[in-house]
């Protein structure tokens, strides 16, 4: 698969036998074989609202607080038994790093910790050493504890709801006791307990996961999680927790000096170097100015394809390549490691390089049920609104961009961009959680369409996450598959760029369209919708009753008149009268894809012609050349382009 990462592109307790919440699913279970319905038997979809209640009186913990703490771990999913990026299971995340390593994950269906029993996956980390239990930091591993807590079984804890969540109470409980608290009825003094459940060892991470859980109680949220459970929990505006009690949980205090993050988040530097290392190579980023110098336009989105240990390794190696900001998936804790206003290695686009911040989340693409952890997501939409709002750049798809969506800055390189964070990165969710839904701002005549599928039930199906060919596991997605007609009998959509025949692989981006993307309508057909797309008209169904895309309407571009047709390039770069004495001009060659006469596609900004020139490790040669010529970005595939405004016209799109 195509990871993350990518060369340098400069210019060249208590113990019981068994759970009370667990016994009653397990004696409910022989009523149907009796013949009878159990008394008080929740229904088919209350199951997981009920094991909160059972679970919450037999630890006696606040219902309220286990289902805020579960909430920001799974936003109570159970994710079919499957681990998380880091190794935590169902809805209350309990992690087992080690038993996720291994391989040994059980797929099962809801309730029932036998159904199906184990079946092999491939491990996280398909190339690690398997790690000594001493070797795993305790985050990673509440689930062992949870199972000495509860007498349950590990698997039971990995396998059952019922379990999951009763062991996830036993842990409140016990933080509770170890910090000398009463197990009372009042959430409000449990705020040292959530904290302490986060298995974050310092205090800023601690504190920023507890006021999260707690802003989620006070707010509330009511949801239908992956296997079909209704889930509420009430909203407690005026809750107010008693925060002191986090001064005796003994952690340590990070080292926030030099961070660029809000203080909703915990966030500590670990630098990435600046250094020159002989014949006049250097790394890992480049020391700049902006946004004196330039201005940020971009926040990229990667995931790591690597866990939190071995990327920060990463990062501090001068010849390895760099990123603004690392994520860490179990609590959402941040890590710096070059400043904004300097040039990291990350995106594959010197260009967009130089015109953006690289945020790194820990995570796999083509591990569909290695799921992210709420947590890390609020932590990184917080850190993106910060920057955002810092920096002027717009919340939207235009200038939020996935490495997927980054552009080969020239023709050989097309097929060489990385397709990270993927299919099954939630960008509805994420946006919501900015503040951006995506919603319609148009009728059916607005003449464009925002990708809005649900995350949940969509679930195109994709082959390669475990060997080329072999179908991956179905699973949400935000992205929708495109043809080159109004029916799934007719060929995927052909990137000319890319020179193959399309195919359902994870990585490949031929035929494929995201959340939050815009494109100007082509045609529409029955359920199905048709936008130009990479010079041509695709396809994609789009049904009334469950639409994949809402109406929107906005600018578009399309060549001037008497063009057959324009190029697209892959980088703004200025032109060549533009350049200073000692500076090499830039080709400012474009890429095997064209604009056609008649086809529209939807504007993101207007730029000037734009290089940083940076190609040693001396800083008195660094600088920014602009030229005249100006550019629009559009929405061209699934990347991004650039085309000349000398070459369009801007037109609404509703005419």
């Amino acid at each position: 698969m195509r990871g993350s990462f990518t060369a340098p592109t400069r210019a060249a307790g208590h113990s019981r036998t068994r759970s009370t919440a667990v016994a009653s699913a397990a004696v409910a279970l022989l009523f149907p074989l009796l013949g009878a319905a159990p008394p008080d038997a929740p229904s088919p979809s209350d199951r997981l609202q009920s094991a909160f209640a059972s679970a919450a009186a037999e630890y006696h913990v606040p219902q309220s607080v286990l289902l805020g703490v579960s909430y920001l771990q799974s936003r109570w999913d159970a994710h079919g038994g499957a681990p998380s990026v880091t190794g935590g299971y169902g809805p209350m995340h309990l992690t087992d790093a080690r038993t996720a390593l291994a391989g040994a994950t059980p797929h099962h269906s809801e309730g029932s910790e036998d159904a199906r029993g184990d079946s092999a996956r491939p491990p996280l980390l398909p190339d690690a050493k398997l790690p000594q239990a001493s070797e795993i930091p305790a985050r990673l591993k509440t689930l062992p504890r949870a199972a000495e807590l509860t007498g349950l079984s590990p698997r039971a804890l990995r396998t059952d709801t019922a379990a999951n969540v009763a062991g996830g109470a036993a842990l409140l409980a016990a933080a509770q006791k170890e910090l000398g608290e009463p197990l009372s009825s009042d959430p409000a003094d449990w705020y040292g307990a959530v904290a302490r459940f986060s298995g974050a060892d310092d205090r800023a991470t601690a504190t920023a996961y507890a006021n999260d859980v707690f802003d989620v109680m006070r707010t509330g949220q009511e949801r239908d999680t992956d296997s079909g459970q209704r889930v509420a929990l009430a909203a407690r505006p005026g809750l107010a927790p008693d925060t002191a009690q986090l001064r005796r949980a003994g952690l340590r205090t990070a080292n926030a000096a030099g961070t660029e993050c809000p203080t909703t988040v915990s966030c500590e530097w670990i630098p990435a170097p600046y250094e020159e290392f002989g014949e006049g190579d250097y790394g890992n980023h480049d020391l700049g100015d902006r946004p004196a110098s330039q201005d940020i336009d971009y926040i990229i989105i990667h995931d790591t394809e690597g866990a939190w240990e071995g990327v920060l390794q990463m990062v501090q190696d001068p010849a390895y390549v760099s990123w603004q900001y690392s994520l860490r998936s179990t609590d959402g804790h941040i890590a710096q490691h070059v400043k904004a206003k300097d040039v990291a290695w990350h995106a594959g686009n010197w260009y967009v390089n130089s015109k953006s911040i690289g945020l790194e989340h820990e995570g796999f693409l083509a591990q569909p049920d290695s799921w992210y952890t709420e947590a890390m997501y609020r932590s990184s939409a917080r850190l993106v609104t910060h920057l955002a709002h810092k920096y002027d750049i717009p919340l939207d798809r235009q200038h939020i961009l996935g490495h997927d969506n980054v552009p080969g800055p020239t023709a050989s390189t097309v097929g060489g961009m990385h397709t990270d964070p993927g299919p099954y990165w939630d960008w509805r969710h994420y946006f919501e959680l900015l503040g951006r839904p995506f919603v319609p701002t148009a009728g059916p005549d607005g003449g464009m369409v925002t990708i809005r599928p649900d995350y949940a039930t969509n679930r195109p199906g994709y082959t390669g996450c475990v060997s080329a060919g072999r179908p991956c596991a179905a699973h949400g997605s935000s992205a929708v598959r495109l043809y080159s007609g109004p029916g799934e009998s007719y060929p995927l959509i052909k990137d000319i760029g890319l020179g193959s025949t399309p195919t359902t692989g994870v990585n490949d981006l031929s035929s494929r369209v995201s959340t939050g993307q815009q494109y100007a309508v082509a045609g529409r057909s029955g359920d199905w919708t048709a936008i130009w797309y990479l010079g041509q008209k695709a396809w994609f169904k789009n049904p009334a009753k469950n639409p994949t895309a809402v109406h929107a309407t906005g600018l578009v571009v399309t060549p001037k008149d008497g063009a057959a047709s324009i190029p697209v390039y892959g980088r703004a770069y200025p032109e060549a009268s533009a350049y200073p004495s000692g500076v090499p001009a830039q080709s400012v060659s474009p890429l095997p894809y064209t604009l056609p006469a008649g086809q529209r596609y939807v504007v993101g900004d207007k730029v000037p012609g734009e290089y940083y020139y940076a190609v040693k490790f001396d800083v008195a040669s660094h600088q920014v050349v602009v030229g005249k010529d100006l550019y629009y970005e559009i929405q061209y595939g699934h990347r991004v382009g650039f085309v000349r405004a000398a070459d369009v016209r801007v037109v609404p799109s509703a005419g």
